[in-house]
């Protein structure tokens, strides 16, 4: 759960919107990429992923992988690993960690800065992020193009962002963080489905359904 919630702190932080930012020294392309990835995501209603997350080190050997699934509603989402779970209602947020039968509740921070996975598909522009369009290439049938963001403020723990988008479809395949340690982390969307039915229990942790779990509340 560490390294999940590693990956969603560092790529939240790189997908906060300010359109005006450095808009003049940005590359208008790849501003044209990321709206319309941005209006794209905003027209579904609910979203239901399969991804996969891999921790690279400096030689770019996998140290670990993850698969898992992520459904999105609104401002609510449900992460779920095997074992692992992260519950979000809109107000509130239960992290779950099977291996300890142990939930922690706290408040999803209604500013705005809070980290949610909506923000790893859209809004992937920030005012302290250099960012650019570095060209297409082809995966299968699916031509991909790839943006890369610079951090402004030097000391960030990472110092490079790649986002990569279907040029098609409009959506977002992956993305891929460099940390100045020479840790990659590396989170690759295997499918989506917009525009399921959801119910909004399902965004809720059900103390029932875990029987003898401790519930730490931090609200």
């Amino acid at each position: 759960m560490k390294q999940i919630l590693t990956l969603l702190l560092i790529v939240s932080s790189v997908m906060t919107v300010s359109s005006q930012g450095n808009a003049a020294s940005n590359d208008p392309a790849a501003k044209k990429v990321l709206d319309a990835v941005s209006v794209k995501f905003k027209t579904f209603k609910t979203l239901k992923s399969t991804f996969t997350y891999k921790v690279e080190n400096g030689a770019g050997k996998v140290l670990s992988t993850k698969k898992g699934t992520v459904f999105m509603k609104g401002n609510k989402y449900r992460v779920s690993f095997i074992g692992q779970e992260i519950f979000c209602d809109g107000s509130n947020v239960w992290t779950f960690d099977n291996s300890a039968n142990e939930v922690t509740i706290t408040k999803l921070d209604a500013s705005g800065g809070s980290i949610t996975p909506q923000k790893l598909f859209t809004d992937f522009y920030d005012k302290d992020f250099l960012y650019k369009l570095n060209g297409e290439k082809k995966n299968g049938a699916k031509t991909i193009q790839e943006i890369e963001m610079t951090p402004i403020d030097k000391n960030k723990t990472f110092h490079k962002v790649y986002i990569y988008v279907d040029k098609a479809a409009k959506t977002i395949t992956g993305t891929k963080v460099l940390e100045k340690a020479g840790s990659t982390y590396v989170y690759d969307v295997n499918t989506l489905q917009p525009n399921t039915a959801i119910n909004d229990s399902y965004f809720v942790f059900d103390e029932k359904k875990y029987p003898g779990v401790e519930v730490i509340d931090l609200r």
